[in-house]
């Protein structure tokens, strides 16, 4: 097989080539390895590579013998680097498998290596100190968003057809829209954070994956969902493999449409254009949209105070965990300003106003539950902005505390923290690109607590209504002039 060759298939069509025997999994390892080297060096998305440590046996599952990768974050490989994309933890080396990384395994994935994270996934813009900025491949001057930003450029850019994502403002969903990709946020509960933690942020982040087709994120959630013992959530299980309900059809759907987000702020006009024409899609499959107005339960400027007391107050136990066991100083030379700006907030935040931050976590899901009572779906602009330029959240954000960090992310991603407060699955499909510049626009669909299903009936639907597998990054592994 060829490295053009390599790059037109999705997971699902590369493990039936090694199921049929035509391609053996090593061979797609060594593509998945040639297609980093050609673009890698141009967008920063993989931070390190390793050999296949495990031979998958064809056709033992719809992934077996796949190329994939792992986020620099919340997944333990036993005997490699997580780093959480610090200075701080630098050298870190997991002892054991997480249960995330053992459910890899048994898919037959080949993790080939990770990719570049924000430090602590405490941003939606992927652009370290540590190994430095990760580029968008549809316009390298630009952000690939984050916190999954090395993901989500490297599944775009054709190194692998799916890769590790993780999500608990957006960090799965921003790099969805800002690489053209499919990306879909699980219910909470549904992905096991075991065993090490019981949950990260206090439930608002979860595991999923970035993937150019919905076929692949079906299949390997399929593969990696259900809890582990001693979870403390456990999301209903599906009535049927998510891989099938990609081909059955969604019937029709009562979906609100929502283009202002909470807090106010403008939604550039390429924007809004996009997602209208993304309803009226929606309309022509026979779905019924409606403009609505969705209650968050609490006033924007509370729901910004108490994530931030939820963060940093997290933040504060992860900085001083690898201060101690790496016998490092807490300052400029090992954690970036932003992180260090959080990191003082939460040491201010009292037990008191912890347990408010969880009150409002509580509100916020009442109140997003009461919308989906009434409605299957509510469909938004997944960012309300192209993908920035580099530099412009270091830029917008200098001087500012631990609270103003935040405010500055959700100024970003206004429409995509809701759904992780309230544990409700969320996708951003990659409908629309900017006519202007050619970027791509994601549009997110947000469902009921445990509705996957429905997701990617709707899914699988928008695809086959609306194909996007044929629009190709600039920098591509599949461009014979890649170097």
């Amino acid at each position: 097989m060829k490295r053009s060759e390599y790059v037109t298939y999705d997971g699902v069509g590369l493990a039936d080539l090694v199921a049929r025997g035509e391609v053996a999994p090593a061979e797609l390892a060594s593509l998945a390895q040639q297609a980093s080297d050609a673009v890698n060096p141009r967008i920063n998305a993989v931070v390190e590579t390793w050999p296949a440590q495990d031979t998958p046996a064809p056709g033992s599952t719809p992934l077996a013998g796949v190329p994939f990768l792992i986020k620099d974050l919340a997944v333990a490989m036993a005997g490699k680097r997580m780093e959480l994309g610090s200075r701080l933890a630098a050298g870190n080396i997991a002892g054991t498998d997480s249960s995330l990384m053992a459910r890899f395994r048994r898919a037959g994935l080949m993790t080939l290596g990770r990719t570049a994270t924000p430090e602590f996934a405490y941003s939606t813009t992927t652009e370290g100190v540590l190994y430095g900025a990760t580029r968008n491949p549809w316009d390298p001057t630009r952000s690939p968003g984050g916190s999954s930003g090395g993901s989500g450029a490297a599944v775009a850019a054709g190194i692998v057809p799916i890769a590790h994502a993780t999500d608990a403002a957006g960090s799965l969903r921003v790099p969805a829209a800002s690489n053209g990709l499919f990306g879909l946020k699980p219910t909470r509960g549904r992905v096991s954070m075991g065993p090490d933690a019981d949950e990260v942020f206090n439930g608002l982040a979860v595991h999923g994956a970035l993937s150019r087709s919905v076929r692949d994120s079906a299949a390997l959630l399929d593969l990696i969902q259900g809890p582990e013992i001693g979870d403390p959530y456990a999301a209903q299980q599906p009535e049927r493999p998510y891989a099938q309900e990609v081909t059955r059809s969604p019937g029709s759907l009562r979906i609100g449409l929502l283009t202002r987000p909470w807090g106010g702020r403008a939604v550039d006009g390429a924007i809004i254009d996009a997602t209208l024409r993304s309803a009226r899609l929606a309309e022509s499959l026979g779905h019924q949209v409606e403009e609505v107005q969705v209650d968050l339960g609490i006033g924007w400027e509370e729901f910004a105070v108490a994530n931030a007391r939820l963060w940093t107050a997290n933040l504060v136990t992860w900085i001083d965990g690898f201060a101690a066991a790496f016998d490092r100083p807490i300052d400029s030379t090992t954690v970036e300003p932003e992180t260090l700006a959080s990191y003082a907030y939460g040491q201010r935040v009292s037990g008191a106003e912890f347990v408010h931050a969880l009150a409002m976590r509580n509100s916020v899901a009442r109140a997003i539950g009461r919308y989906f009572t009434g409605h299957d779906l509510l469909l938004t602009p997944t960012l309300p902005e192209l993908p920035v330029p580099l530099g412009t959240y270091a830029k917008d954000a200098e001087g500012a505390d631990g609270l103003g960090w935040l405010e500055q992310l959700f100024h970003r991603s206004p429409f995509t923290a809701a759904f992780n407060i309230a544990g409700t699955p969320a996708m951003s499909v990659p409908l629309e690109t900017d006519p202007a510049t050619g970027l791509p626009i994601g549009i997110q669909f947000a469902a009921g607590y445990g509705r996957e299903d429905v997701l990617f009936r709707l899914a699988g639907q928008l695809e086959e209504a609306a194909p996007w597998a044929q629009r190709t990054p600039t920098v591509w592994a599949g461009d014979p002039d890649s170097a």
